[in-house]
């Protein structure tokens, strides 16, 4: 018996028709904003920022404190700060006494309040070093001044050390071999320096002379009412601003 054979034919896959393709819609162009340049911002130094309504001491503050004298606004810095310390960072440049607080300025006087000239007069070694010392003063001698003024302390200060600078000194100058002393006038720098300078040595004399009744905070204190006040007798450093000026009147 013939075996039968089947042709098995494969059928093709019936063909997809392709699809036409939509065209998509042509993009509109948006108008082309007008680019500005930026605006550069310089950064803060982070100790700088926010300082607006800093207070000194976390108490006492500085934007109300008026400079009456014009030749000494520019060297006194009062700007907000709570701390007035720059640990020495600024020694090395020059005039960089105008750019601390003046307040940092009394306290490093108290370090050597009793130096003058080459010579220490009075011993103030336990001050020397020590501006937690000098920083704890200068707190006491503010509360007593604003106990006593009923007033901003900063601005007692401010206005001692207007009324104790001087404007003219005296200078030596030779002819032949002969030397005379001429009337100069004063930098702002140097009046402010021997304001500071005067007033914590006369603070500093009378804590001594008086055998411990006084402390420094309490002299001190006095010394800057009594400087504010004119007082040629009690105050140290307005009488030595009157002899100096008294001495380059006469050699002018």
């Amino acid at each position: 018996m013939a075996e039968k054979t089947t042709n098995t034919i494969k059928e093709k896959p019936a063909k997809v028709e392709k699809t036409e393709k939509v065209e998509k819609p042509a993009k509109v162009e948006k108008p082309k904003k007008e680019s500005k340049p930026k605006k550069i911002i310089a950064k803060l130094n982070p100790f700088q920022q926010n300082i607006k309504n800093m207070k000194m001491f976390g108490r006492w503050t500085t934007q109300d404190v008026i400079v009456s004298d014009p030749g000494l606004k520019a060297y006194m810095n009062l700007d907000p700060i709570l701390v007035p310390t720059s640990l020495g960072r600024f020694t090395a440049k020059q005039f960089w006494k105008s750019k601390r607080p003046i307040i940092e300025r009394l306290m490093i006087r108290m370090f050597v309040a009793g130096h003058r000239g080459k010579k220490h007069v009075r011993t103030s070694g336990h001050m020397t070093g020590k501006k937690i010392n000098a920083y704890n003063v200068i707190i006491r001698t503010f509360e007593i001044l604003e106990e006593k003024t009923k007033g901003n302390p900063v601005q007692a200060v401010v206005d001692a050390i207007e009324a104790a600078s001087p404007r003219e000194g005296i200078t030596t100058i030779e002819y032949g071999g002969v030397r005379y002393p001429r009337s100069v006038d004063l930098s702002p720098q140097k009046r402010i320096d021997l304001a500071l300078r005067w007033i914590t040595q006369g603070a500093y004399d009378k804590m001594v002379k008086s055998k411990g009744k006084k402390r420094i905070e309490q002299t001190l204190a006095e010394q800057i009412l009594a400087t504010i006040n004119y007082d040629q007798q009690a105050s140290f450093a307005y009488s030595k601003k009157y002899d100096l000026e008294r001495q380059a009147k006469a050699a002018r």
